[in-house]
């Protein structure tokens, strides 16, 4: 059996980093790590072959070679996805496709004629699939028993050779699945589950083992939904970390996501930095508490949000966030505070949404009974209106919406935030004694150079590249590098706050014209 797997285009979105990434030469920030564990739990006998379609696309030979074709995707990649079922379905090819979306919503995906839909996780409905293959059965949908989920301690090594390592600025591992809190508006506890299921730590280091004999030697971002989710299993997964990290001499970085109630584990930050993780994730959506608490966020109301981002930051931690406007209730100006809170806190890099109502959350079950939904689909991308009715007008959330992006990724306020940061970081940012000193390749010199000569020669930016620059010299040379890499993110955030700004004050034009003509077409009938 040759099976083709293949991942679908993503829009250009907050995380494509398209401009940045070309700077080193990379195409694509993360590999399709779901689709490389579905070629490890299908059986080994079969060939394989993985085409990331944000790399390159599928040549005619790879078409012809392929008995079947598996695709993943999550709900942004949609449009592909179904594009890409219909091009295998007019060459003749059986399809099957599984991953969140088509999870969440199987009736699209159904509906352009996938042969088999693989949904919930694989460790358990994939050997149904296996199974009907060997039957003979030409379609069939296949899911989970009602509320179980699989032991991720039997899942096994993900087919990393599959992947082709130097389009990527990072690799992925897995550690943990689910959460354990009830966010209304997040899939991840409908999807994976309220219990954090954890990989052995033996289970993740043979995962590094073959990632380092393939020669992966940078990032690798643990893409766990929380991965402190089970504070007890990433303790003793540290623990085992550590002495392997020392022994390869450091030859990873590592980045994840994590709640804000990391913050109250000291031991577990200083386990984190002594592993070498540079750059943590956090979900803090807003500083409103009063809407934290409706859309039962209640982890970020326990503490000084202000306060538990500075002390992670000066635990060594880059802070990653996200951020969301729109929630029921919000009073107006949360734009405004979402961009005071950024600034005061110095968080370089804030990723800012509209909320959607994702399919089968508390928030989308909420919103259809008060028929408050505006779509049966939705989006998360940022450049997407809102899918339901808010309880402010949607016109005056888009634009405080779009008005908080373009501050906060203005480049002097950007590199201000990131300079900011890099101090609070400090010592923590120098590199771990027993390293390896690696060579500046001839890529990453030239980066450097363009770096410096956009933000310091040729934009407004110049005096303050070259002063914060000296000032990193001064307070943290070891985070010079760092430093240097998220002032790069600014290339990409230049271009997409307008595409941001167009896109919104467009759907929002669409909006209020149909607006208007619904009001005209009530007002003739009555």
């Amino acid at each position: 059996m040759n099976v083709l797997l293949l991942y679908p285009l993503f829009p250009k979105s907050f995380w494509s980093f398209e401009k940045t990434l070309a700077l080193l030469d990379r195409k694509v920030m993360l590999p399709p790590l779901g689709l490389a564990t579905v070629a490890a739990i299908l059986p080994q006998e079969w060939n394989y072959k993985l085409v990331d379609r944000n790399v390159r696309s599928v040549t005619e030979a790879e078409w012809e070679w392929a008995d079947l074709v598996i695709l993943s995707a999550m709900i942004v990649q949609k449009e592909d996805l179904l594009e890409q079922i219909r091009e295998a379905k007019r060459r003749g090819k059986r399809v099957a496709v599984g991953g969140p979306y088509a999870t969440a919503l199987p009736h699209e995906v159904n509906h352009v004629g996938a042969d088999y839909l693989i949904l919930d996780e694989g460790e358990i409905t994939l050997p149904m699939f296996v199974n009907a293959i060997a039957q003979g059965e030409q379609s069939g949908t296949f899911r989970a028993p009602v509320g179980e989920r699989p032991d991720v301690t039997g899942t096994p090594i993900p087919r990393f050779d599959l992947l082709e390592f130097d389009a990527y600025a990072e690799m992925s591992v897995q550690f943990s699945r689910g959460c354990p809190f009830q966010c209304e508006f997040c899939d991840i506890i409908v999807l994976y589950g309220r219990k954090p299921r954890t990989k052995t730590p033996e289970q993740l280091l043979k995962e590094l083992d073959r990632l380092y004999e393939l020669g992966w030697r940078r990032s690798i971002f643990m893409v766990d939904d929380n991965f402190i989710g089970n504070k007890r299993n990433v303790k003793l997964l540290l623990k085992q970390l550590l002495p392997w990290m020392i022994e390869h001499q450091y030859p990873f970085s590592f980045a994840t996501e994590a709640s804000v109630d990391l913050a109250q584990d000291q031991e577990l930050m200083d386990l984190m930095v002594q592993c070498n993780f540079g750059s943590v994730f956090l979900g803090i959506e807003t500083p409103d508490e009063a809407s934290l608490t409706l859309t039962q966020k209640h982890q970020n109301t326990r503490d000084s949000l202000s306060e538990a981002v500075l002390k992670i930051t000066r635990s060594g931690l880059r802070v990653m966030a996200g951020f969301i406007i729109g929630f029921d209730g919000e009073k107006s100006g949360a734009g405004a505070r979402i961009v005071k809170f950024v600034e005061q806190t110095a968080i370089p890099t804030a990723l800012f949404s509209m909320l959607q109502a994702l399919p089968d959350t508390a928030l989308w079950h909420r919103l259809e009974k008060e028929g408050r939904l505006r779509q049966k689909s939705a989006n998360i991308n940022q450049t997407t209106l809102m899918n339901f009715v808010p309880t402010r007008p949607l016109e005056d959330i888009a634009h405080e919406y779009v008005e908080a992006f373009c501050q906060l990724y203005d480049p002097e306020k950007f590199l201000d935030r990131a300079y900011r940061h890099y101090l609070l970081l400090g010592e923590a940012t120098y590199p771990k004694k027993g390293r390896r000193k690696k060579q500046v390749s001839w890529v990453v010199l030239r980066a450097l150079l363009t770096i410096c000569w956009r933000q310091g020669v040729v934009r407004k930016t110049r005096w303050q590249f070259w002063r914060n620059l000296a000032g990193m010299l001064q307070h943290n040379p070891g985070g010079i590098g760092p430093y240097l890499s998220v002032c790069a993110q600014i290339e990409h955030f230049i271009e997409y706050r307008q595409i941001v700004r167009t896109q919104i004050e467009g759907q929002v034009a669409e909006y209020l014209a149909a607006e208007r003509q619904l009001a005209e077409c009530t007002s003739q009938v009555a």
